[in-house]
């Protein structure tokens, strides 16, 4: 009986995760997926996932997002067999078809072998996200902050300007109404007081948010912090105020007890990884992004 593609059901949640947590087994700092973790990541995602089997049995999946970082294949997952190619390309040439805005990528640890395969499925590297983690051992004095800048926590009932300023220094809608007391409930220390603002005439022009890595640190019986996002409106942008912010969100989480901070960054800007490494900031890990472009004509 021929390999098979059809749309993931809840069925295969079991099945799913332990195909996962089989493919990513030894990756860096992975934790195996639960069932209710994996559903969340779905959920939230808003994931379109594949499965690939034959004869009933499940041999790989693969899963496409629409998100803040362009159309993604957020896995290919296929377990080991004669047939593990063919699997997937399946996959892939299905999830393709989804593919609304004439490019698609996908995560690849920089420098694994595997990426020759993308390469032969016409997919080609372009750019990549860095994990930068530093070490917090003390409280730090800040940068002085330019005149008629105001350094401080986030008020209560602050969340939609805190919205607005975020939006508007990424340029698309990267954060929405509610998400603060989603961060109150994934991290239950959390509170205003984890929000660092630059404020000018009244108007919140630099935000960084900060929590802990409640997963990673559950997992790894660990005490890291994470920052993000990480925003200034174009207009007030040069003037020092994401340094400002960093290093007072790191003493907050120094303050908090947590002894290193992580972050995730983009190879290519330039200006965000220069700030990160004089505030002693180093890479963690690199991705590297396998990006193929899909005419239109053939989705």
């Amino acid at each position: 009986m021929p390999v098979t593609v059809r749309s993931f059901i809840d069925l295969d949640l079991p099945i799913l995760a332990q195909l996962l947590n089989e493919a990513n087994q030894g990756s860096y700092q992975f934790y195996p997926y639960d069932e209710g973790r994996l559903r969340k990541w779905i959920q939230d995602g808003k994931l379109q996932i594949l499965m690939a089997e034959e004869n009933g049995v499940v041999l790989g999946s693969s899963a496409y997002a629409d998100g803040h970082w362009g159309e993604e294949i957020e896995w290919l997952a296929v377990r080991e067999s004669s047939a593990n190619k063919l699997v997937e390309s399946l996959l892939l040439k299905e999830i393709e078809k989804s593919v609304k805005r004439g490019a698609v990528f996908y995560s690849i640890d920089a420098g694994n072998p595997n990426m020759n395969d993308w390469i032969e499925y016409g997919y080609r590297t372009e750019g990549g996200l860095y994990h930068m983690i530093a070490r917090l051992d003390s409280a730090r004095p800040l940068p002085k902050a330019p005149e008629g800048i105001m350094i401080r926590s986030l008020r209560p009932n602050e969340e939609q300007e805190l919205v607005e300023a975020v939006n508007s220094g990424f340029g698309y809608e990267r954060l929405k109404t509610g998400i603060i007391e989603r961060w109150k409930t994934e991290n239950s220390p959390f509170t205003e007081e984890w929000v660092h603002v630059a404020e000018s005439n009244g108007k919140i022009v630099s935000v960084v948010a900060s929590r802990t890595d409640a997963n990673y640190n559950t997992h790894f019986s660990a005490k890291r912090g994470y920052l993000g996002p990480a925003a200034t409106i174009p207009e007030f942008r040069g003037k020092n105020l994401a340094s400002i912010l960093t290093r007072r969100a790191m003493n907050l989480l120094f303050e908090k007890g947590m002894n290193s901070v992580g972050l995730y960054t983009g190879e290519q800007n330039i200006a965000s990884v220069t700030l990160l490494r004089k505030l002693e900031f180093e890479v963690g890990h690199h991705w590297k992004f396998m990006r193929k472009n899909i005419p239109q004509e053939a989705v």
